[in-house]
């Protein structure tokens, strides 16, 4: 039975906490993932390759068995809905908060706020719990320019330290939830690929804790 196994890795300040992550955990790609401009890569493991994506892209490729496995931000997992797939583990990395953000000096419209974000899923719910009615913008970037030129009310975005927005004359308002990296696995692959999935599984939960 073949027990190849591909994990996906987002690119970013995910993958810089993933790679000492699965260090721990004995699997080591043979090049630099951070300088290379490879897209895959083998490791000290035969059957274990690592593939590098962006990390929105990272459950799709798990959905769809393109990846046995994934680390992926919860944020992104929420967005995408889960199908397909099994959240394993929290592995404590990346961590940082979704949040609404605005400028500090201006009230809020009293009717339907514009909010912008690239979390349409996550803010829809948020607000429908709230009790109110807002006017959702995609964005996939430069957030903090949407109301500095008129384009929404405020933002919904991952705030590590808030410089961004300092910088920018926003300040974090409401807090959505907190955000770390998880482990996400294949459910034909898991069916299919059982001890491999669970030796390499055993292994990265084994890292988190030490």
């Amino acid at each position: 039975m073949n027990d190849s196994i591909t994990i996906a890795l987002a690119k970013g300040r995910i993958l810089d906490e993933t790679l000492p992550l699965l260090d721990r955990a004995g699997i080591e790609p043979e090049e630099d993932m951070q300088k290379s401009r490879k897209l895959i890569f083998a490791t000290n493991h035969p059957n274990i390759e690592l593939v590098l994506i962006r990390s929105a892209d990272v459950p799709t490729y798990v959905q769809y068995g393109a990846a046995d496995m994934g680390i992926a931000g919860k944020d992104v997992l929420l967005e995408h809905g889960g199908e397909g797939l099994y959240e394993w583990v929290d592995l404590r990395i990346a961590p940082c908060r979704l949040m609404t953000a605005g400028f500090a000096d201006r009230e809020l419209p009293a009717g339907r706020l514009k909010v912008a974000t690239k979390y349409t899923a996550i803010t829809r719910d948020y607000f429908l719990q709230q009790g109110r009615q807002v006017d959702l913008i995609k964005l996939y970037g430069s957030m903090e320019l949407a109301p500095l030129v008129g384009l929404a009310d405020m933002i919904v975005d991952l705030v590590d330290t808030g410089n961004t927005l300092k910088a920018n004359g926003l300040i974090p308002l409401d807090f959505i939830m907190d955000i770390s990296s998880r482990l996400i696995v294949n459910r034909a692959s898991l069916k299919m690929k059982n001890r491999a999935i669970k030796q390499v599984i055993q292994r990265i939960e084994q890292s988190v804790e030490d």
